[in-house]
């Protein structure tokens, strides 16, 4: 179980650092449009098209390893001071009740989307225009890849909960330093445990 967590950890980060090159590509895009526009004073119709969509892969690719790394935004000055089967059972519920309907929607959707695109080949409205429909199949590819990364981090919820420990990750993914964040707050393991304490009694209230 555990190689398979990693392998897609390993998947997920691939894809996100091959289509992070993408940036590359934008920036001579929009450098090259600047001194076109400005110094040649040939403007390309195109050019803010392609810039839109390839911002857009950009975005949607980086998920699945936003996720990986756990890069997306969470309040972990509470969060970071609970005990890791805490942490699992906060996961669960919001992986559960959130995460899985909203990427589900995104990937089932998204699919007819790019479907419907290509059977009428959809293009750009400029005077060059641009084929849209391939970089509308971004679309499911990116929600089945983050749906498979958030797979994985259930799994991992549950191997917690059962084991009280986090599983491993991959070295490329880090977790916040929680002694720093202790030091920074001025926090002692005495407060964290009567916090922790307070919301294991409330969950139970609940």
């Amino acid at each position: 179980m555990q190689n398979f967590l990693l392998a897609v950890d390993r998947l997920s980060t691939w894809i996100g650092k091959a289509f992070a090159w993408s940036i590359v590509g934008l920036t001579l895009l929009i450098s090259w449009e600047v001194f076109s526009r400005y110094v040649l004073n040939k403007p390309h119709a195109w050019m803010l098209d392609a810039q839109i969509m390839l911002y857009g892969t950009l975005f949607m690719t980086a998920g699945a390893y936003t996720l990986a790394a756990r890069g997306h935004v969470r309040g972990d000055v509470l969060y970071g001071f609970f005990r890791p089967r805490t942490q699992a059972a906060i996961d669960l519920v919001l992986y559960i009740v959130f995460f899985l309907p909203g990427i589900i929607a995104l990937t089932w959707a998204g699919w007819h989307y790019a479907q419907e695109s290509l059977a009428i080949r959809e293009q750009t409205f400029n005077a060059d225009p641009l084929p849209v429909y391939p970089f509308k199949f971004v679309i499911p590819l990116s929600g089945a890849i983050l749906l498979l990364q958030g797979i994985v981090e259930i799994i991992r919820c549950v191997i917690c909960l059962q084991t009280g420990e986090w599983p491993s990750r991959e070295k490329d993914v880090e977790e916040v330093d929680v002694d720093k964040l202790k030091e920074m707050v001025h926090v002692k393991d005495e407060d964290i445990q009567a916090l922790d304490q307070y919301v294991v009694a409330q969950e139970r209230q609940s």
